[in-house]
């Protein structure tokens, strides 16, 4: 699910502890929320809670590693770990009555049986009401542990059943610095300072994500679309990439739109000047603000809308932003 290991996202850390010292001692739950998204390492973090559960020679510190238990885990192939991933958009009622029929089976390693639903938020209604009588009753040596990206979109049912993992997510300091040691970071300009790129962390989702942006030079196409959004908003005029975006593009391109206005608003409120533009940004009365930011959330709800939608004129949807950006600041 994921290339990277547990010691190599160390924000991870502290949340994993918990969850071993909580098992260790016996007090654990039967079901488990980890709200932690994908790109944070929420996959990376279920893996390894699911490792402590069936470790034959759990320590105080976590699993060995080496025996048998571990061993087949590391190799993919421990029978007693039972792991469901979205069927498409949706996690299905089928995918969770076949998980509630094999965690009635008895453990062929003789130890526990676990359960790791991903990307929980995406059950479906049938799906969560067919895993509520398992989260009631899930019967001995049984643990579901449920990873989300957004827990606001799961069943109060299902989260109230469920133990949730405390969790601090990294800071930008924090992300900065890994990315650092991961030797992704843009080499420094003439002054010696380093590009800060966790600007766009909450359109990758997380580090991981933005990682993998930064590999593969995505990050350089959400760079661009910031570039091109400020030289439009400020001449009125859709400018460059922004002329061209196909369908699958539009949706990231809005994104960068999005932070950037909201940016736009919080420079604005610091009285000091978005590097991207070459706008004084001190005039902006609370009035214009609002209206900035109320401009912002309709730019959200149709992003969300265009996962639906089966095709959009997306040089008309982003002009029509630089004018609503144009009229509410002229």
């Amino acid at each position: 699910m994921s290339d990277y290991k547990l010691a190599q996202l160390p924000w991870l850390s502290n949340a994993h502890q918990g969850f071993v010292d909580v098992f260790f001692r016996g007090k654990s739950s039967h079901a488990h929320l980890l709200n932690v998204d994908r790109a944070l390492g929420g996959v990376v973090l279920a893996n390894a809670c699911a490792q402590t559960v069936l470790c034959q020679q759990l320590s105080p510190q976590g699993a060995c590693g080496q025996c048998k238990s571990c061993l087949l885990l590391h190799s993919q192939t421990h029978p007693d770990l039972h792991i469901v991933e979205p069927d498409g958009n949706q996690i299905k009622v089928d995918q969770i009555r076949q998980l509630c029929q094999q965690l009635t089976q008895t453990a062929q390693q003789g130890g526990a049986r676990v359960a790791i639903i991903v990307d929980a938020e995406r059950l479906n209604i049938a799906a969560a009401n067919a895993l509520l009588k398992t989260l009631e009753e899930p019967g001995d040596g049984v643990m579901l542990i449920l990873q989300t990206n957004r827990s606001s979109q799961l069943l109060p049912t299902i989260t109230s059943r469920c133990q949730t993992l405390a969790f601090t997510p990294p800071s930008k300091v924090d992300i900065q610095q890994w990315l650092a040691e991961q030797r992704l970071l843009p080499q420094p300009n003439a002054q010696g300072k380093v590009h800060d790129v966790t600007w766009c962390i909450s359109v990758v989702g997380g580090p991981l994500s933005l990682a993998n942006s930064l590999r593969n030079q995505n990050y350089q196409q959400l760079l661009t679309y910031r570039q091109d959004w400020a030289q439009s908003l400020q001449s009125g005029h859709l400018c460059n990439s922004l002329l061209n975006l196909s369908e699958q593009q539009i949706v990231d391109a809005l994104n960068v739109l999005y932070l950037y206005l909201r940016q736009y608003v919080l420079k604005s409120n610091s009285k000091q000047q978005l590097h991207t533009a070459q706008t004084d940004l001190t005039g902006l009365n609370p009035l214009v603000q609002a209206k900035i930011l109320d401009l912002a959330g309709r730019i959200m709800q149709m992003r969300q809308k265009l996962e639906t939608m089966p095709s959009v004129n997306t040089q008309a949807l982003c002009q029509q932003y630089v004018l609503a950006f144009k009229k509410i600041t002229h």
